[in-house]
């Protein structure tokens, strides 16, 4: 009876306390567990590795934890973060010894390997889950409670490894129907793992060196950089010993994205920047930030819960911003508790701190316990994702541009909020460009790019006319590119995204492509539409953002470009009265070719007038507009933004240039709601154009001199300032000559920036040589003084003793 009694007080408290029958499976036969993750020597990796360590001891992960920190022989002396955590140094294989090709991320396959065969702890496990450090842990990650088998790891699903599916796994891997599309968190048998290291580190190599194919529409790196072959390597080396996953897309999740409903994740992956409101994080603006090492300093605290409880009325988009809010918290939790335990003093009392110690707090981060299907079958899951792919058409976005560095600064800015906005598929940047262009231009890295022979200056009748080179492009792509989307939106390069455009969401379909209202078009309504087609009734005024069927897009593409010529040759036409064009020079007569080549095919429209807004324009109430198109003057106050002072201004491959910072968005306070709400927006796409560039500059390594650099750019800012006046009142110079003189100033500007540094340099040089003249002179006149002394008293004493002699 007393036995009986025992027993069901055991299972009492296993049903109460998760934790604890986690723990008890975790030590049994068979069971046990081990966690890895892969870090460098840095201040990087330090502050992501406190946060993924604490995260884990909070979420009761069983078993051991070892980071294994790779640092070359030169970074050990002077690193500081030795002492974080349990750790394996390992060396470093940034730069590979044989091909000097510097990359990083190999060093993960290599430390796994190398904890593998020099690691005693390698021979005492029997599971490993192997996690990023830019992650949080929500709960136990424990392999068999969620499905893992040996032969069959678990894993979360990467969609994007688009080349599992082509010509990469082809040449990589003997078994491509094997190859999985997984990563972010891997937990497998150490059998498995034994098989699976050596080929994962093998296959990285080789896809590292097949330059080739590290295109965007072959890896799905949207770098085109090959930065992504470590997961390749991945992908590649388990499709070789025959492992197949169970694939996972619910056990991690990206802040910012919303999760499923139901579903908790047990993983929050901060890879990629993300935003609650007016705040926002990216970790590669702390690339360089010592926060680990600098007493009770932590990240900027994301909105309280109670503020996010108002922000957002539907409540599984909501739970996508708490946990956004969670991850930050947890890593700020782990900072805290990092400094007290190096013996930083007490913090100070804050609203926050008190939070993040409040019982309110660890309630709402208690330990997660997975609780959806463990799918038993890989094919059977393989089969429930491609269903659930096949509910959306696949989608591609294009946008157009030309070599310069206006379009650079632009692609830059489309491109960051591309990322932030979560669009389905890939992205390409059609770039039209001379030859002789192409030869000085620097800016191929930022974005996946497809060269088009520029029209800029047409090779029939001479015209000068840009804009032309949009249709001329998208036309090439579609002659020149294979795709599988079904459907294409096509922005422009003055964009800034605010969230992903879709054919479903606004119910594009064959015949029918969706647009956004461009009502100066007046000439859709007047003889020029019955001039150019044959359809005017057809003639509808859109443009913009554009979402149309690739079929559609097929017929009408050659259209686009034909009527864009035909209206530009129409000059008897251009007059105001008939196109609308203030300028009345045949400039908008690329959107006349749209709006006249699909009324000649009569596709009808659906016009939307809630995807795209004008910053400076009153947003409609409730819209969620998903574009920014910063195409005409904006301001909020004394501060303004125009792109065409920003012409020629090279901000892109100059070190931390940016453009005039906007007002803050707590100091708008009118009472007008209607002029609140533009303002904001106003706000966040200047916002927005300045991150992007800081995140840029980041990413090309720049030098820290925020100081000077800002300086520079205010310079920069005042002489365009001080040009745009110029051209408003109404001096002779035409637009064109006083930007290229404005460039010009510009240009003169930056590089003072290093010469003032050779000044100063030069200045302090004379400074010291002074100083130094000055104290050797001091020691001269010194010198002589008590040379004299001693000549004095030597004579007084002859004169002495000649006088006592005497």
């Amino acid at each position: 009876m007393a036995a009986a009694i025992a027993c069901a007080v055991a299972a009492a408290l296993l049903v109460l306390c998760p934790a604890w029958a986690s723990a008890a499976a975790a030590v049994g036969e068979g069971r046990r567990l081990h966690t890895l993750f892969s870090v460098e020597c840095g201040d990087y990796f330090d502050w992501q590795a406190v946060g993924l360590l604490h995260s884990l001891r909070k979420a009761g992960q069983p078993g051991g934890v070892t980071r294994l920190l790779s640092c070359a022989e030169g970074q050990l002396p002077s690193y500081r973060g030795l002492r974080i955590g349990h750790t394996l140094q390992v060396p470093s294989f940034s730069r590979h010894p044989r091909t000097g090709d510097w990359y990083p991320a190999i060093n993960k396959p290599a430390g796994v390997v190398h904890w593998l065969k020099n690691s005693p702890e390698a021979d005492n496990v029997d599971w490993v889950v192997i996690l990023d450090a830019d992650q949080i842990v929500r709960g136990p990650i424990i392999p068999w409670e969620l499905g893992a088998e040996k032969g069959k790891p678990l894993a979360a699903y990467y969609g994007y490894l688009k080349g599992c599916d082509n010509i990469l796994a082809q040449l990589h891997t003997a078994h491509p129907e094997f190859c999985d599309k997984v990563g972010g968190i891997l937990a497998m048998h150490i059998d498995d793992l034994r098989a699976l290291a050596p080929l994962w580190l093998s296959k990285t190599e080789e896809v590292r060196q097949d330059k080739s194919h590290w295109s965007t529409n072959i890896t799905g790196d949207i770098y085109g950089m090959g930065w992504i072959s470590e997961m390749y390597g991945y992908a590649f080396g388990a499709a070789e010993v025959g492992l197949r996953h169970k694939i996972n897309d619910d056990i991690m999740i990206y802040p910012g994205y919303t999760p499923r409903p139901g579903i908790e994740p047990l993983i929050l992956h901060y890879g990629l920047a993300f935003n609650v409101g007016n705040w926002s994080f990216s970790k590669l603006e702390h690339h360089d930030d010592g926060i680990v090492y600098d007493c009770n300093r932590l990240f900027p605290p994301p909105p309280f819960p109670r503020e996010v409880e108002m922000m957002e009325p539907d409540p599984n988009v909501k739970r996508g911003l708490f946990l956004s809010i969670e991850c930050i918290n947890t890593l700020n939790e782990g900072l805290l508790l990092h400094h007290a335990s190096v013996g930083c003093p007490k913090a100070q009392w804050s609203k926050y701190l008190s939070f993040l110690k409040s019982r309110r707090f660890s309630e709402l981060t208690k330990p997660k316990y997975w609780t959806g299907e463990i799918v038993e079958s890989t094919m059977i899951q393989h089969v429930a994702l491609s269903k659930a792919n096949r509910e959306n058409p696949k989608i591609h976005t294009l946008f157009s541009t030309e070599c310069s560095s206006y379009f650079d600064w632009q692609t830059v800015g489309l491109m960051h909020s591309f990322r932030l906005s979560r669009q389905p598929g890939n992205i390409t940047r059609l770039l039209s460009c001379t030859d002789e262009d192409l030869k000085n231009y620097k800016g191929h890295d930022l974005a996946p790019t497809h060269y088009v022979p520029s029209m800029n200056r047409h090779p029939l009748t001479g015209d000068w006319y840009p804009a032309i080179n949009k249709p001329a492009a998208v036309l090439h792509w579609l002659n020149h590119v294979q795709t599988d989307a079904e459907f294409i939106v096509i922005l422009d390069a003055d964009m800034i995204m605010r969230g992903p455009i879709t054919p479903w969401e606004y119910d594009a379909k064959l015949g029918h492509p969706v647009s956004t209202p461009y009502e100066y078009l007046v000439g859709c309504d007047n003889i020029l539409a019955k001039i150019h087609t044959r359809n005017p009734s057809a003639c509808e005024k859109v443009g913009g953002v554009i979402i149309m069927h690739i079929e559609d897009l097929r017929r009408f593409a050659m259209l686009w470009l034909h009527k864009s010529e035909e209206v530009r040759a129409d000059k008897a036409h251009y007059a105001t009265n008939i196109t609308g064009d203030i300028y009345a020079s045949g400039w908008i007569s690329e959107m006349y070719g749209y709006s006249f080549a699909a009324a000649e095919i009569n596709l009808r429209h659906i016009i939307r007038k809630d995807i795209m807004i004008y910053p400076g324009y009153v947003p409609l109430p409730g819209a969620k507009y998903k574009v920014f198109h910063y195409g005409l003057r904006f301001g909020v106050g004394n501060w303004s933004f125009d792109k065409a002072d920003w012409r020629n201004a090279d901000v892109v491959n100059t070190c931390w240039a940016k453009f005039p910072e906007p007002p803050d968005p707590s100091t708008i306070m009118q009472e007008d709601l209607e002029a609140r709400e533009r303002d904001l927006l106003s706000i966040e796409c200047g916002r927005a154009l300045n991150k992007a560039l800081y995140l840029h500059h980041k990413r090309r390594n720049c030098p820290r001199l925020d100081t000077i650099h800002s300086t520079s750019s205010n310079k920069v800012e005042r002489i365009v300032r001080e040009s745009s006046r110029s051209r408003n009142r109404g001096k002779s110079e035409s637009m064109d000559s006083a930007r290229e003189k404005t460039v010009e100033r510009v240009a003169a500007t930056i590089p003072p920036v290093h010469k003032s540094r050779r000044l100063a340099r030069s200045s302090r040089m004379w400074i010291i040589a002074v100083w130094a003249l000055s104290i050797i002179v001091f020691l001269l006149v010194i010198s002589i003084f008590f040379t004299d002394r001693r000549r004095s008293a030597s004579r007084s004493r002859v004169s002495r003793s000649m006088k006592a002699h005497v």
